[in-house]
């Protein structure tokens, strides 16, 4: 495959186009939104019940909320013993490897987009196709390395951020066009130097939305939380146009 980078689109129609593919999937979002979330508070609870971190999280802050401000102190240490835990460690272990295990879903999404450009059949299984063969292996490889790195430099404000746009064509150039991990952050510099008040509007656009869901209707972030892989793929079809 081979890119170029045509005339700088319009922010409206990328974000148009964005919605598009997410209103014309709103059943196959509703069903990624309830594998991931299954999937993950199973891992949650069960690992919070094995080793009673969220209790002890829980029982700390009901101690801090009758003490008042004068419990700060005793709050901090609480939750410093409960993080330095070997408990709490094999906990976070547990969430990190389910979150890694659960990435590779996004791609589905980006196939079942494709295949709606492309006016095939889209069946349940395109939601896997994320975890076909040994390209699952490159796609959780991938995301070990970005969420490692992103814990990292989370303490900052704005580093996190910059991080999300330097990576944000990765996983699509991965999956459409075999790129490696190093060849499509590359690939994603040249595109957001060229288009880089586009991509940072959708970002902030597909961030906002994408969250709204959960903080005005709860049930409706369902819906809501996928929105984020429509507005790549709307940027990433905008952006790259591949040639055989």
């Amino acid at each position: 495959m081979q890119e170029k980078y045509p005339q700088k689109p319009g922010i409206d129609f990328i974000l148009k186009q964005a919605f598009f593919y997410w209103n014309k999937t709103l059943l196959f979002q509703l069903m990624f939104s309830l594998i991931y979330f299954s999937i993950f508070l199973t891992v949650l609870f069960y690992f919070s019940g094995k080793y009673g971190v969220i209790d002890q999280l829980f029982g700390a802050a009901a101690d801090y909320m009758k003490a008042g401000p004068t419990g700060i102190d005793r709050y901090k240490a609480e939750i410093a013993t409960i993080i330095a835990s070997e408990g709490f460690q094999s906990f976070y272990l547990g969430i990190v490897g389910v979150q890694i295990f659960l990435y590779p879903l996004n791609l589905g999404l980006f196939q079942i987009f494709r295949k709606m450009d492309l006016k095939e059949k889209i069946v349940i299984g395109d939601l896997f196709a994320g975890y076909n063969g040994l390209n699952f292996f490159r796609y959780i490889s991938y995301f070990i390395f970005w969420f490692f790195l992103y814990t990292f430099i989370a303490q900052t404000i704005i580093l996190p951020f910059i991080w999300v746009l330097c990576t944000i064509f990765v996983a699509p150039l991965m999956f459409f066009q075999n790129k490696t991990i190093f060849e499509g952050i590359s690939l994603n510099f040249k595109a957001l130097k060229m288009y880089f008040l586009e991509i940072f509007v959708c970002v902030i656009v597909a961030v906002l939305f994408k969250y709204v869901g959960f903080a005005l209707f709860l049930v409706g972030g369902l819906l809501t939380l996928p929105f984020w892989n429509a507005m790549i793929y709307s940027l990433y079809k905008t952006i790259f146009i591949e040639k055989s």
